[in-house]
Order: C-alpha cells, then structure tokens, then sequence
C-alpha cells in the first residue's frame, strides 16, 4: 500500500498546475484523470482553440498552454494513472482511500481538480459507427495536420463544428459541413464567414448510411423530409454533435451541488482533508475561468499540506527562494 502526500484528481490545466506547486513544496503527489491524457478538455476538444484570458499571453493555443504545462510539470517527479475513473472517497483514520474502477488509492490529502466532471462525446447513431471510429470518423481534433489535403466532412451546426471547418478550410482539399437544419445555431460572425467560405454546404441532410473497406470512405446522406440522398467520398469525418457532462458526487460525501462543491475560504471541503480548486470549486462570487483556478490551486495545496502537518507553513517562500 503506498501512501502519496497529495492526490489531485483532475488533470486539467488547474490539476496540472496544482501538481506542479506540490512539487516545489517537495509533496509526493499523484494524479488522476479519466482521460487517457493530460490538459482535460483544453487538449481533448479544441487544442487548436486560442484562449484570450491566461495572465501574460495575448492570446495562446489551448494546446500549446497544456504543453507548456507539461513541460512545467517535468520539473517534479509525479505518478500518473490516468484513463481511471474516480468512484468515491473515504476517509479512514488519517488517510483517504480513493476508491476508482480500476484499484483503491490511499493519500494523506486529496485536492480536486475536476472541472465541469466526465465528458463523453455524443456518438454518431448509424449502424456501423463504432467499427469506423479512429479510421475514419473523429469525435475529437488534436491535430488539424492530420487532415492536410484530404476531403473532411463535419457534422454539426454549432459554433464548435463551424470552428473547425473554417479551420480546415486553407488545409483541407475539401471540407463539407453536414448538418440537419438549413440554418445554422452558431454565433452570428462565424455564420457570415462560413457562408463567405469555399466550404460545401450540405444541408437539410443526415448521413444515414457508412460505407469502407478498411477505412469509412463513402457517407450515405438522406435529406430530412425529402426523397433525395447523396453518395460523398471523403478521407475522414469529424462529428461534432456536442459532449455530455456529469458531475455525481453524492456518493462521495461532500457538501455539493449540480454546479460543483461547496469550499471554504482555504478550498477545503466539507470533508476534512480534501481541498478543490478550478471549476468545481464553489464559493460566494466565484467566477469561473481558468485564471481563476490557477490562483485557487495553490491555496488548496498549501492549506492541504498544513492539514497533513501543523508544522507546514500555508504561506511558503517565494517561488525564486524555492528554485535557487
């Protein structure tokens, strides 16, 4: 049984940066996330996004922010399990078993990490999807070089599916937007630029039918209250019909709502010994934004390792005294 200091559930870019402070307080820590990898849903659902709002950056690739906090993260030895799913704590005398669906987990103090919870794609319901997926159909875009001269159909209406064709645009051969309504539930801007574009349209349609050999490489369309359907060649499909979200936390035994955990002014929970920061975080005039958060980890760490040790300081030197 090996007992970590602090295990940060959620691997995000406040998780992350919160396992990187444990670090520079010498804490063992230990990560976990159900993904199968770092940055949540910064790296899994628009690392090509720029985001506007992290202090010293203009603007920055979301990818780009989770690799630099990677490479951040390097400085520290930490252990990571990630692709577990986190299915409740218990607190037994002076350490706190995390019970996941894959092992039991025991740590001094828990800080969580967990944004807005689990994510999963909304999948595409045609008979044959699951057999393509990975060699012809996408649910996420950690790469829009993979697509590079190749025919791209994406099926959505929102803002997110608009994003990415209108990216794809200038790298593709050719991008086709599929979507079952002829007007589109994207910000007004982005439609006009779309409707600008050298991107095929394809709507009212549904795909309906998948075809391939090794690989998904022929859509069946069925227009919605028509007769007419259409055979489109492509290389991939990127689906883009939204994700699903749960946060359940009433078997963990903590103050909660559907909106996240209720937290004192040090983060902690109303479970001794378990501190939250970023999203999930609730307190009075909380706003939510990933600067917010990165201000919020290192309370919840330093108050967490007070909690483990009176002896700890909650107000460490500064960060140029802990590297020198």
């Amino acid at each position: 049984m090996e007992v970590f200091d602090l295990t940060i559930i959620g691997a995000g870019p406040v998780g992350m940066f919160a396992a990187f402070y444990a670090g520079m307080r010498n804490a063992k820590t230990k990560i976990i996330d159900t993904l199968p990898q770092l940055g949540g849903q910064l790296a899994t659902l628009y690392p090509e996004k720029y985001i506007y709002d992290i202090p010293g950056f203009p603007k920055i690739k979301a990818g780009e922010l989770v690799q630099n906090l990677e490479n951040q993260l390097r400085s520290f030895h930490q252990t990571y399990c990630l692709e577990e799913q986190v299915l409740g704590l218990h607190k037994e005398d002076d350490l706190i078993e995390i019970t996941t669906n894959k092992t039991t987990h025991y740590s001094k103090a828990v800080v969580l990490a967990l944004g807005n919870g689990s994510f999963q794609p909304r999948k595409l319901a045609v008979e044959h999807a699951e057999k393509y997926e990975n060699i012809g159909i996408d649910y996420y875009v950690p790469d829009l070089m993979k697509y590079a001269g190749k025919k791209v159909a994406i099926a959505g209406g929102g803002d997110s599916a608009i994003d990415w064709a209108l990216m794809l645009e200038p790298i593709a051969s050719e991008v086709y937007l599929i979507h079952r309504r002829p007007e589109f539930r994207a910000h007004e801007h982005s439609v006009s630029k779309l409707e600008k574009s050298s991107i095929s349209l394809l709507t009212p349609y549904i795909i309906q039918g998948l075809r391939g050999e090794n690989r998904l490489d022929t859509l069946i369309l069925q227009e919605v209250k028509g007769q007419e359907k259409v055979e489109l060649a492509i290389d991939s499909l990127i689906v883009n019909y939204g994700f699903s979200s749960s946060l359940d936390l009433k078997s963990w035994g903590l103050a909660s709502t559907r909106q996240g955990i209720t937290v004192q002014s040090d983060m902690q929970t109303s479970l001794p010994g378990v501190y939250a920061c970023g999203d999930v975080a609730l307190y009075e005039g909380k706003v939510k934004l990933i600067a917010t958060g990165f201000g919020e980890a290192p309370t919840a760490i330093n108050n967490a390792l007070h909690y483990i040790n009176p002896k700890n300081r909650t107000q460490p030197m500064h960060s140029t005294s802990l590297f020198h």
